[in-house]
């Protein structure tokens, strides 16, 4: 499904640049765009000055919407713009929902590894694959794919969190799972884990679900840098 962007590397600082010359040559401003593809289209404008990623899934939407050729993406020769259009632009679908849009929530198609390097602000890097628009969840932060088998059987390798950021890391649900991000005194952890009370009250246990998983983590709460409840998942046929 991605073959199109085979030839194309999403990491090249001149990706962006080469987007924006596009947009210009098409005199389009920014919401003009991408608008049509992402709910935050200001993070347009970020891309094409290499202060976020360009997604895989976000590329080709946009390679398929305005019909980019390819080749100009990866090289910066040619055309811009194919002139045949293998497809009915008013038949393509975004994947930003159009219905309650201003209530979906960033899919973000990255691991536990790669948030690591994205702290503090682990999102600011990472431009989402698409919008989730599923109201129990609407109110969250992030969906985001779980790996490894330690939180097994509450949440299962490949299913997908949502997660909401907690403001107030005081007040915590006893026993229910977290996304916490740790600064370098906890080792910069990113991890999934059942939280519960230390007689310390400085201080905080993260649990595995998993009874083989054996041993709790024991970090003082001043070294979390975020955290997030996760309040459910959905299957891949909701999104």
């Amino acid at each position: 499904m991605l073959s199109i962007l085979e030839n194309i590397d999403l990491q090249s600082e001149k990706i962006g640049p080469r987007l924006k010359g596009i947009r210009n040559s098409l005199e389009m401003t920014v919401e003009e765009f991408y608008s049509p593809l992402m709910k935050s289209f200001n993070n347009g404008s970020s891309i094409e000055n290499n202060k976020r990623k360009l997604g895989k899934r976000l590329a080709k939407d946009i390679i398929e919407y305005y019909n980019i050729n390819p080749g100009y993406l990866s090289t910066g020769e040619g055309e811009k713009l194919l002139k045949i259009r293998p497809y009915h632009k008013e038949s393509f679908k975004p994947r930003v929902s159009s219905v309650g849009a201003e209530e979906s929530v960033p899919y973000y198609d990255i691991n536990l590894a790669e948030l690591q390097q994205q702290l503090p602000d682990i999102f600011y890097d990472s431009t989402p694959e698409y919008y989730v628009n599923y109201r129990p969840f609407n109110d969250c932060t992030a969906y985001l794919p779980i790996y490894g088998d330690s939180m097994y059987p509450r949440f299962v390798n490949g299913e997908i969190i949502a997660i909401k950021e907690i403001t107030n890391p005081n007040i915590i649900l006893w026993g229910e799972a977290y996304l916490v991000i740790t600064d370098e005194h906890a080792n910069s952890m990113v991890t999934v884990k059942l939280l519960y009370e230390h007689a310390d009250t400085t201080k905080i246990i993260l649990r595995s679900s998993n009874s083989d998983y054996k041993g709790d983590t024991i970090i003082d709460k001043a070294s979390i840098v975020k955290l997030y409840i996760i309040k459910g998942k959905i299957t891949r046929s909701q999104i």
